[in-house]
């Protein structure tokens, strides 16, 4: 029974996989943001490509 309440305390305490989860975890927060907002992010990098168009057409 020591071995095991020993054992359970130890991968309690065990964090070598944090880093990476928490990594995983931001990923799909971030995809899940731009799947929402990707009809609003193509419009507005659409707008911004244009005004640059123009920009670089008034130099020329």
């Amino acid at each position: 029974m020591k071995k095991f309440k020993n054992f359970s305390k130890n991968l309690l305490k065990n964090r070598s996989g944090q880093g990476a989860t928490e990594y995983i975890l931001l990923l799909v927060v971030v995809v899940a943001l731009v799947l929402m907002f990707k009809d609003q992010i193509k419009t507005t990098v659409s707008s911004k490509i244009s005004e640059l168009q123009n920009m670089i057409g008034q130099v020329q």
